[in-house]
């Protein structure tokens, strides 16, 4: 597998692995739990990819909060497969630690996100400012003009 320079991508790719490695020995009666969480994880990484490329700040968060949702539902059926006996407790900690790993960067994307959206309002702000102070200085310079032009 090739290396994923963006570590979230990265890590979700190693969760489908993961899933495709450790998910084949389960029953014909719980296959559906099986392909509903093969099917949330590839949305996880759909939806990572998405968020990646999108530009616009509040479109990209509703991306990483709908990707959270469906990291709890990989999680729930997960845990669901444990207390099935389906998987053991070895491959349930693996499984646990990876979606630790997804969740940690996608908190810290947000979070990041949010630091990003205060950069500019604060920025905007300063900007406002900024322009201002230049405004008076242009208009107290132009009245020196005129007083000059005046003597």
């Amino acid at each position: 597998m090739k290396a994923e320079k963006f570590k979230i991508i990265q890590f979700i790719r190693e969760l489908i692995i993961m899933i495709d490695k450790y998910m084949d020995n389960f029953p014909k009666k719980d296959i559906e739990l099986k392909n509903r969480i093969r099917m949330n994880s590839y949305d996880i990484l759909e939806l990572a990819y998405e968020a990646n490329i999108a530009t616009d700040v509040e479109y990209k968060k509703r991306l990483l909060l709908k990707m959270l949702a469906k990291i709890k539902i990989v999680d729930f059926l997960l845990n669901m497969s444990y207390d099935k006996h389906i998987i053991t407790e070895k491959k349930y900690y693996k499984f646990g630690n990876k979606m630790d790993d997804i969740v940690k960067y996608t908190t810290g994307w947000i979070n990041q996100l949010k630091l990003q959206k205060n950069k500019r309002v604060w920025l905007n702000v300063a900007c406002q400012s900024v322009c201002q102070q230049q405004q008076q200085r242009n208009e107290r310079k132009l009245r020196w003009q005129r007083e000059q032009q005046q003597l």
